[in-house]
Formats: C-alpha cells, structure tokens, sequence
C-alpha cells in the first residue's frame, strides 16, 4: 500500500509548499538521530525526509497527487533535495554544525587588570589611569585589512563567507557549510592588504584608559569597563578592573560601618567627658557618659562608607576601652584609696577577689 505523505507530515492536501516545510522543520527535528534517541525515531525521521523529499518539491507533488508515486524518486542521494537549504531548518538547532547555521560574528576578547586603593580612595571614589597593550582595529585601514579600505567579493565562497560540502550518511547525502578559509567567514577579501596590519586589520596598540572607581567599593570588587577590551569582528570586549583595598591604619570595614577602637582615660570613664573621635569625615564629637564600662561601644551616625548603589552612609561604630594607669603619684594613690573605701560597687569586687585567692591560693 502506497504511503501517504501528507498523512506522515500532517498536513491537507490543500496545504502550501510553506505550510509543509514547517511541518517538515518541525517534524525534522523532533525524530532527528542526534536528539531523539527513542527506538524507531531513525526510520522515522527517513520516512518524514522521504515524504518532504515528494511534497517540498512541485513537480514530484502533482506526480503524487496523479498517480499516487513520483517518477524518478531516488531519496537523498537522487537530488530529492536539491536547491532545498538545510541550513533552514537545522541552523538555529545546531549552531553552525553538520548543517552549516550561519557563522556568528565574534566581539573581542576581554582583558583583566589589578587597581590597588587607599582605604579613602575606596570609601570616596577616585578616577584611576590605567596604562595597558590591547589588541586594537588598524587605524589606517579601520579594521578591515584593505589598503585604502577596498574590498572585492570572494571567488571561492561568492561573497556568503561560507562553503557547501556534501557529507554522506546512513540517511543519504547532507550539506554541511563551513567557514569559508579564504575570507576567513568575511565574505570579502582585500584588494590589496594594508601596509600598517598586513591585512589582519588588527594592530597592537598602548593605550591609557581613565576608570572611575565609585564610592564606596569593597575589597575584592569587580568593575566592568565596557568596550576597553581587545578587537574583534563584531566589536570590542570588557575590560575587568578588580579592586584591592590596602587596611588603614586605625579605622576597620564591617560592611558599610566602620569600626574604631578608642582608649579613654579612668578619669573620662568615670566621671565622664566629651572627647574628639576622628572619622573618615574629620573629627567628630563624643560623649561618655560617666561610669562608662570598658569595651562599651557608641554609634555615631552617618560616620560610615557610602552604599555603592543607593550612596547612603554607613554608621561608624566607637568601642571604648578604659587605659588603666601603670604609674601613680602617692597623692593618686591616696585618691584611689578614699575611692575605694567609699565605693560599695569595689568593695563587692575586693570581696570577690578574697574568696577566690582563698580557694585557690
């Protein structure tokens, strides 16, 4: 019993040559060997090709639709497919493999570099000047490689920067398209190749780029620089800056806060004091308030680094520590003493510490 090709494409009689080659593309794909690999996916992909090889052409159509065969059929080998682009069907499936998807033009390569920043640099912002080698577009030939930036049309590919070959499979004879060698994929060739780059239309050039570094950048940051990279055919690449921040002296980072260890005397820690604190945004005024204990810690607000997206400032965060003094005065001595003999509080803690030398001294 003859097959019924428009029953295995599935489509109408009345379908047009467009509606099945959609149905063949769709059909083409999914029992293709190299996706689907289900028992029987094989002939079933030879019996849509064998189908769409009658259909997708006209001639061999009205033979069908007459005598319900096709004079001559010879399958793939035959010419079944002739004049027919596979590249239409598998090309975006593919990628430019077996059946030759169009060549992507590639942008250039990206380049990476190191920028070393004070603690301030980083907290503020800085405009940075980098000095690197890149590969660049020939100024005199604007990347083209044609002296005068003429070009003619290559002979050996006709200008599609591709080239046709017939690969035989189980299935049959399949064209694949590779890049063209002689163009290299342009499609055209110089007629005389520049004198600056040989015709490679690239050159290796110094160049110093200005790369603003924003406010409020942490350590181990990564900037994208944009079209500073290397050459390529379909632009320039990104260029990567990232960012190490040298520690300060005093101050730490703790996200956006900042931390600042401070030593107050007994004196300001017991009676209390105003005191200068330095910030990253000058000297500031701070509090203690009488009996501050050691380690106590004080917040002062907007101290901080600004948030690199939203610029709103962290706080900065002030421990105190209490400086016992290692040296005294028999007039200080006689002051702490009285201290003591009329302070509960140390006479609590006098009273600890004899029970614990009892217990273990």
């Amino acid at each position: 019993m003859p097959k019924d090709y428009y029953d295995i494409l599935g489509v109408s009689k009345s379908a047009s040559q467009e509606d099945i080659k959609k149905a063949y593309k769709n059909l083409a794909k999914k029992y293709h060997p190299d996706i689907n690999k289900e028992e029987g996916s094989a002939d079933k992909f030879k019996e849509v090709n064998e189908a769409f090889a009658t259909l997708g052409d006209e001639s061999k159509r009205s033979n069908y639709d007459r005598f319900g065969t096709t004079e001559g059929f010879q399958g793939f080998e035959g010419g079944g497919f002739q004049g027919f682009d596979f590249e239409d069907i598998f090309g975006d499936l593919f990628g430019g493999g077996m059946f030759g998807g169009r060549r992507r033009r590639s942008r250039g390569a990206d380049l990476q570099t190191e920028v070393e920043l004070d603690f301030e640099e980083a907290a503020f912002g800085i405009s940075k000047d980098i000095n690197m080698t890149r590969i660049a577009n020939c100024e005199s030939c604007q990347g083209t490689g044609a002296e005068d930036q003429k070009m003619h049309t290559c002979t050996v590919c006709n200008g599609k920067g591709k080239k046709r070959n017939n690969i035989r499979t189980p299935f049959g004879v399949i064209a694949q398209m590779t890049t063209c060698p002689e163009c290299r994929g342009a499609g055209q060739i110089p007629e005389t190749p520049c004198s600056s780059c040989g015709g490679e239309g690239r050159t290796r050039e110094k160049k110093k780029v200005s790369v603003k570094i924003p406010a409020g950048v942490d350590n181990g940051s990564t900037l994208r620089v944009p079209g500073e990279g290397e050459a390529g055919e379909a632009g320039y690449g990104d260029l990567y800056v990232h960012i190490y921040v040298k520690p300060h002296k005093i101050f730490e980072r703790n996200g956006n806060n900042i931390l600042l260890t401070i030593p107050v005397s007994f004196s300001q820690a017991a009676l209390g004091a105003e005191i200068d604190v330095p910030t990253l945004h000058g000297e500031s005024k701070m509090k203690i308030p009488s009996g501050t204990q050691s380690h106590t810690v004080f917040r002062l607000n907007n101290k901080g680094i600004p948030d690199i997206h939203s610029g709103s400032k962290g706080d900065q965060l002030v421990k105190v520590v209490v400086k016992t003094p290692t040296s005294l005065s028999k007039d200080q001595k006689e002051l702490l003493e009285q201290l003591s003999e009329g302070n509960e509080h140390l006479k609590i803690e006098k009273g600890i510490l004899e029970k614990l030398k009892e217990k273990f001294i």
